[in-house]
């Protein structure tokens, strides 16, 4: 169990952040800009939960929460650390799942779809962009050091589940919004 007993510890004044292995490194590193973005899409996904106002989406966006801590505690710690918390392939399958269940219930895409129809369907879209960024952000810091593949896999599935959950509100709302091309040329 985690315990935080004072906020401030002064030793990132100088620039750097500690991993969970107990070793620091710059705060400009691609570990941490990777960290970072993955806080950031966690935030991104608590401001659908409250647009969203519970229901089983946001049940399934908490789950997805507490998993986002364990991804960005996995980005924490380099990969030679032995039994560290990691992602496992059960939390990616359990997104897939999760996609397919709703999925089953949308009508097929015949267009691409504008990120928008209502605060929660657009609040979505919007943290699947976040989402993507951490992506790109954890593949940079794979590309110079190995990462677990199963949170790469994490990350990609979960812009496809909030994607798909998009579509799932927004079907209860009057349906997607729908890209018409070259619609305003004159």
């Amino acid at each position: 169990m985690v315990k935080l007993n004072k906020i401030y510890t002064r030793t990132g004044d100088g620039g750097s952040a500690g991993l969970v292995d107990g070793s620091r490194v710059s705060k400009s590193s691609l570990r941490m800009a990777a960290i970072g973005e993955v806080d950031e899409a966690n935030a991104a996904i608590g401001v659908v939960i409250a647009a969203l106002g519970g229901g089983e989406a946001g049940y399934r966006l908490l789950q997805v929460q507490n998993e986002l801590f364990d991804l960005g505690a996995d980005v924490a710690t380099p990969c030679e650390v032995e039994g560290a918390l990691r992602i496992v392939a059960s939390q990616v399958a359990r997104l897939e799942i999760e996609i397919d269940e709703m999925n089953r219930a949308l009508e097929p895409l015949t267009s691409f779809i504008l990120p928008g129809g209502s605060p929660a369907v657009a609040a979505l879209h919007l943290a699947r962009t976040v989402v993507r960024r951490a992506e790109r952000a954890a593949v940079a810091l794979h590309e110079a050091e190995p990462l677990n593949p199963q949170l790469l896999a994490y990350l990609n599935r979960l812009s496809d589940h909030l994607f798909v959950t998009a579509r799932s509100v927004a079907a209860t709302q009057g349906g997607d919004v729908l890209w018409q091309p070259g619609a305003t040329r004159s």
